[in-house]
C-alpha cells in the first residue's frame, strides 16, 4: 500500500512510515502546496495511492463524486505530529488488493485523545 500524506500533516510522517515498511510521499513532493484537495485525491487514485489526513474534506469528497478511490485514512485526535518513541504499525506481510478497499475511508482516533492510540486504531483498518 503506498500512502500519499496530506499537506496538514508533517513530511516527519514520510519517515516513521518508511521505517516501518510503508511507501510513503508527502504532498509536498510531488505536488503544488496550495493544490485543491480534488487535485490531490485525483493524484492519489491515477497513482495508486492512499490519502493520509486529518482534513475532513477528502471523505465527503469521496462521497459527493461517487468515486471508487483513492481510498482515505483520516487521522481524528489533536495531537497529529509523529512521535519517534511510539510503536507504529509495521507493513502487513499480506498484500491487500486495490480493488478490496479502493474508495473506502477509514477514521481513527482514540477515547482519550492520545496520538500512540490513533494511529494504532487507524492503522489497524488497513
Amino acid at each position: 500500500m503506498k500512502l500519499l500524506i496530506d499537506m496538514n500533516l508533517s513530511p516527519d510522517w514520510v519517515e516513521v512510515f518508511r521505517r516501518n515498511g510503508w511507501e510513503a510521499l508527502h504532498w509536498s513532493m510531488v505536488g503544488d502546496p496550495r493544490a485543491t484537495d480534488r487535485a490531490i485525491m485525483e493524484w492519489a487514485r491515477a497513482n495508486g495511492y492512499v490519502v493520509f489526513t486529518h482534513d475532513l474534506d477528502f471523505g465527503a469528497l469521496l462521497a459527493v463524486t461517487q468515486l471508487n478511490g483513492p481510498s482515505v485514512i483520516q487521522v481524528r485526535t489533536q495531537d497529529i505530529m509523529p512521535r519517534p518513541r511510539l510503536h507504529y504499525p509495521r507493513q502487513p506481510t499480506a498484500r491487500i488488493s486495490p480493488r478490496g478497499f479502493s474508495g473506502s475511508m477509514a477514521a481513527g482516533s482514540s477515547r482519550d485523545g492520545q496520538s500512540e492510540q490513533s494511529l494504532g486504531d487507524v492503522a489497524a483498518t488497513i
